[in-house]
């Protein structure tokens, strides 16, 4: 039974997803339906042919934004369940089953699993929301440790990263998906915050694991930084 839908934006990046549609078609392909979204044209194909799963692609005339891709994926949507995944995540190992433990009872909203980098190295994936005081110090360089500690199993957190999210279906319909005025950053703050304050969880479950190879694009591209700078002082003006 396919009981999860996954939703894959390329933004010029059909070689990193079709690294990961390998990756899929190893360790979880008959349990997942896919909805690929190409964002902006790309002279890769996306590589589709082996895939045993129901796929669908979707390819934008104009580019959108992050939240507005996954909503629009969303509509085709007829699972219970609704995975967010980046293009530059990899699956040694199917991570579903523990992420769909953890959602378990009415109450339950998301769950994101335990991040590492390509070296093995834990990313802070959980974090509490953020302050104004948060951002400064973050900004000035302070790297502090992991807000969530990998080694204490599952735990209700503030927000998990969008590079790997999976909802219960019904919840990302309750409180309407992503806040599309977020073009490119936060959203993954804003809705885990709404889903908070609906009285569901957000779980960080370290029983599931993801290679995330980032891109860090706004970290060396100035129109990136000023929609991360933008996403920020959006989230802490309405919060």
């Amino acid at each position: 039974m396919r009981d999860i839908t996954v939703s894959i934006v390329s933004h010029r990046q059909n070689a990193l997803v079709n690294d990961l549609l390998e990756d899929v078609r190893r360790v979880c392909a008959d349990r997942i339906a896919l909805v690929l979204t190409q964002n902006a044209p790309d002279s890769v194909p996306l590589a589709t042919g082996d895939l045993t799963c129901p796929v669908e692609v979707i390819s934008n005339t104009s580019v959108k934004g992050f939240g507005a891709n996954h909503n629009t994926a969303f509509r085709h949507c007829q699972t219970p369940y609704f995975c967010v995944l980046n293009p530059d995540i990899r699956l040694r190992t199917d991570p579903f089953a523990p992420l769909l433990a953890s959602l378990e009872g009415d109450h339950a909203g998301v769950a994101g699993p335990l991040v590492r980098n390509p070296a093995g190295k834990v990313e802070d994936s959980a974090r509490r929301f953020p302050t104004a005081g948060i951002l400064v110090r973050k900004a000035l360089g302070a790297r502090p440790g992991p807000d969530y500690p990998p080694n204490q199993g599952a735990q209700d957190v503030d927000w998990i990263g969008g590079m790997c999210m999976l909802f219960r279906s019904d919840t990302y319909r309750l409180v309407g998906g992503f806040d599309e005025a977020y073009f490119l950053y936060y959203e993954d703050v804003d809705l885990c915050r709404r889903l908070r304050a609906a009285g569901k969880s957000v779980t960080y479950q370290p029983a599931a694991e993801v290679i995330h190879d980032a891109r860090r694009a706004s970290r060396r591209n100035p129109r990136l930084a000023m929609h991360h700078l933008t996403s920020a002082l959006r989230f802490l003006l309405r919060r």
